[in-house]
C-alpha cells in the first residue's frame, strides 16, 4: 500500500489580454521545475482562502493588482508528483491594475492557447491547456 503524500494546495490564473493571449511564466533556475513555463500563483497559505492567495501571489509575482470579483474560477488541477499531491483550483482573469512585470520568474510570455504546445510545461498544468483553447 502506498504512503499517502502531503496535499499541497496552489492556485493559479489565466490572465488573458484583449487579443485572447494568455500569460505564461518560466520557472527560475535554483526552482523546483526549472525552465518550464507555468501560469502564475503560487501556495494557498495556512488560513488563506485561494481567491486572497492568488491576489497576493499575482501582486508579489507579477506587481499586478486584481479584484476578486475580477477572477473567474474555471476549473482545477489535480496531480500526483514523487513527494506530494498538488490541488490546483485555476481561474479565468481579464481584468487587473498594471502591467505584468516578471519579479521571480526567468521570463513571461503572451502565448496563443493553442501555441502552449511550444513551451514545455509541468506535468499538472497541461490538461488546462486544451480547455483553454476551448474556451478562447
Amino acid at each position: 500500500m502506498n504512503m499517502p503524500q502531503p496535499l499541497l494546495l496552489v492556485v493559479a490564473a489565466a490572465l488573458v489580454d484583449a487579443d485572447g493571449r494568455v500569460l505564461i511564466a518560466q520557472r527560475p533556475e535554483g526552482k523546483a521545475m526549472a525552465g518550464l513555463w507555468e501560469f502564475p500563483g503560487g501556495k494557498v497559505e495556512a488560513g488563506e482562502r485561494p481567491e486572497d492567495s492568488l491576489i497576493r501571489e499575482l501582486k508579489e509575482e507579477l506587481g499586478i493588482a486584481v479584484k476578486e470579483a475580477c477572477l473567474a474560477p474555471f476549473t482545477f488541477a489535480s496531480h500526483t508528483y514523487d513527494a506530494f499531491h498538488l490541488l490546483m483550483p485555476f481561474y479565468i482573469c481579464r481584468r487587473w491594475d498594471g502591467t505584468p512585470q516578471r519579479r521571480h520568474h526567468a521570463a513571461l510570455k503572451w502565448v496563443r492557447p493553442r501555441d502552449m504546445k511550444d513551451f514545455p510545461m509541468p506535468a499538472a498544468d497541461l490538461p488546462l491547456v486544451p480547455m483553454l483553447r476551448d474556451l478562447l
